[in-house]
């Protein structure tokens, strides 16, 4: 996450890109979902299953495309976050629910609750994508456990309470407990393999009042996220 002002150059630059690709992904898509129909004759089964993987590349690209849209827009600060009352205990759930599972290992998401009612006020369905962005990301990075723990408490930074969410392994969660709240580190949102998601999340943190923050050796495994709480 990045420090100091944006360069408004930026989210320029990112709608430019969005608007510039869009446009041909969506006449490639068109063309291939014209193909799959048998509009220019019918296909073999190895043609047909080519198209297929060609289609889904596309809807890859199509979906990046409009992630950065997004980013462009948080960026730019544009986007509008509704300040309703939202439980984010219940978020949380809803993000690990919402978890897909592994394909090659497999990872038990554990939530533990302090607080039982903790509210924050924002837009519930951007928390719950950014939650669960970073849960996608550290649940992979995880190679020390085969428990992925997401610890919820409500405590007081500079007089102001705050929403805690710390997100790793035991080991990462009290490495980040001992660090304490000016000894943690940048959380490293431009990892390859998530698309833009972490930087959305990271915005979206922020535009809430809060912010995510990883252990200041830079385990990618771990990670704490703040939001205000409202009174």
């Amino acid at each position: 996450m990045s420090n100091g002002p944006v360069d408004p150059r930026w989210p320029r630059l990112l709608s430019l890109a969005v608007h510039e690709f869009r446009t041909p992904i969506t006449v490639v898509a068109g063309y291939i979902r014209m193909l799959l129909k048998d509009r220019a004759g019918a296909l073999n089964e190895q043609q047909r299953r080519l198209l297929e993987e060609a289609e889904k590349s596309c809807g890859r690209l199509a979906g990046l495309v409009s992630e950065m849209s997004d980013l462009a827009s948080l960026e730019a600060g544009t986007v509008p976050l509704p300040r309703t009352k939202v439980d984010l205990p219940a978020v949380l759930a809803e993000a690990v629910t919402g978890l897909p599972p592994l394909t090659d290992r497999e990872i038990r998401v554990e939530l533990q609750v302090t607080d039982g009612t903790a509210t924050v006020l924002g837009d519930a369905t951007r928390l719950r994508a950014a939650f669960l962005a970073i849960l996608s990301c550290l649940r992979r990075e995880l190679v020390t456990s085969d428990v992925l723990l997401v610890q919820h408490t409500v405590t007081s930074l500079q007089r102001d309470a705050m929403c805690v969410v710390s997100i790793g392994d035991a080991d990462g969660i009290a490495k980040m407990a001992a660090e304490g709240p000016g000894g943690l580190g940048l959380f490293d949102e431009w990892r390859g393999g998530c698309g833009l998601s972490l930087g959305i999340a990271c915005r979206t943190f922020s535009a809430h009042g809060g912010g995510i923050w990883s252990p200041a050796d830079g385990t990618k495994s771990a990670a704490l996220v703040r939001v205000p709480l409202h009174s």
